[in-house]
């Protein structure tokens, strides 16, 4: 059985993100279409966002392990994002839209690797399942929060009135995660261990790292995606349920997999994740956006579950590998999504298509050589 304080995490998580999708559904059409500004600077959007959420969490994974710190940083990152999203309300270019996602990520920086080394200490040998079961409260939130807004542009229609009061709505959900987190998540048991702080320990951990981070440099942001839908000519109001749809994907499939990265093992799991990002970028290519959606969130769900499960079973220091998994997902992933941008600007998305392709193509046969010569733990 789940343990209790996993599913009121799961909760938390669930009303942060339905918030979270809420903004990251109408954000890329409110910045290229709305403010009137290029597909470069919505790259630049990412990139700082992106950055800011995945970096500083090197930095609060490690104070968590080395001052034995978990709750209070969940608490403090929860909070820092449920009153950041509705600024995005007031919000009149693309350097203040990239500021106020900036601050809003932070919390999410205090809070991941925390979060995930509190649901590690809960797990009792089961990090599979329930990374699986707590990824699937992640994406249900998601899901809602997309419908919430084809709703709202499919009966109020489309316009930048309606956007920004969006982006204040999502105050309501926020509040809601900060109380559970408060009232109903218990710290971690494992605050008073007693071995001591050795990040030797870990290193054989990286090499796995560093192939993910390669992959995500060349993997588009869900941003382009949603880019992509409108240039090929999906309706305003009807992309959203393909957010709905990836959401829908990762939600129905979460729990299988975890179960499955228990039973196989995290390193196949991962193996047959890159692939589906392969053949994400390859549908977009050719006009299959559906599949391409689909084939999105079978990536991240597979990889996510895979890499999260994989620290939790081999890694010494939890919190600060957790936090140098989401550190790297945070600089080759902002890199990526500024050389995305500009080369979608000036050379055109099927230039840069074909560009991820390739760079996808060779991590993964990097992945294959190394799984072969059994390198990885």
């Amino acid at each position: 059985m789940i343990n209790k304080n996993i599913i009121a995490l799961g909760f938390v998580s669930f009303f942060t993100d339905m918030a979270s999708s809420m903004v990251t559904s109408i954000l890329p059409l409110f910045i290229v279409y709305t403010l009137h500004e290029g597909v470069d600077k919505l790259g630049y959007v990412v990139a700082i966002a992106t950055f800011i959420s995945y970096a500083f969490r090197i930095l609060f994974g490690y104070l968590s392990d080395r001052f034995q710190v978990v709750k209070p940083f969940v608490v403090t990152g929860y909070l820092i994002s449920a009153v950041t999203k509705p600024l995005l309300y007031m919000s009149g270019s693309w350097q203040s839209t990239a500021t106020l996602r900036g601050v809003e990520r932070v919390g999410k920086a205090v809070r991941s690797a925390t979060k995930d080394s509190l649901i590690s200490a809960y797990s009792h040998g089961k990090s599979g399942k329930t990374f699986g079961f707590h990824k699937t409260m992640d994406i249900a939130g998601e899901l809602l929060g997309s419908l919430i807004v084809f709703g709202l542009l499919f009966y109020l229609g489309e316009s930048e009135e309606l956007f920004r009061n969006i982006f204040l709505a999502t105050l309501i959900p926020g509040i809601i995660a900060v109380i559970i987190v408060v009232l109903f998540v218990n710290d971690a048991p494992y605050k008073e261990r007693e071995n001591h702080f050795d990040l030797k320990q870990d290193y054989h951990i990286l090499p796995l790292l560093f192939l993910y981070f390669g992959f995500i440099f060349f993997m588009f942001n869900d941003s382009f995606f949603l880019i992509r839908a409108k240039e090929v000519g999906v309706a305003t109001a009807y992309i959203p349920l393909l957010v709905v749809l990836l959401n829908l994907t990762q939600t129905l499939l979460s729990y299988f997999i975890g179960i499955k990265v228990d039973a196989m093992g995290a390193t196949k799991i991962l193996t047959f994740s890159f692939l589906f990002g392969v053949f994400s970028i390859g549908s977009l290519y050719y006009n299959f956006v559906v599949m391409g959606f689909i084939f999105l969130g079978l990536f991240i769900v597979g990889s996510l579950n895979a890499l999260r499960a994989y620290i939790s079973d081999h890694a010494h220091n939890k919190g600060t590998i957790y936090g140098i998994l989401y550190g790297g997902v945070a600089l080759f992933g902002a890199l990526g999504a500024l050389v995305t941008g500009v080369i979608w600007e000036h050379y055109g998305s099927q230039n840069t298509m074909l560009f991820s392709l390739a760079g996808m193509g060779v991590m993964l046969l990097g992945h294959i050589i190394i799984l072969k010569e059994k390198k990885y733990v």
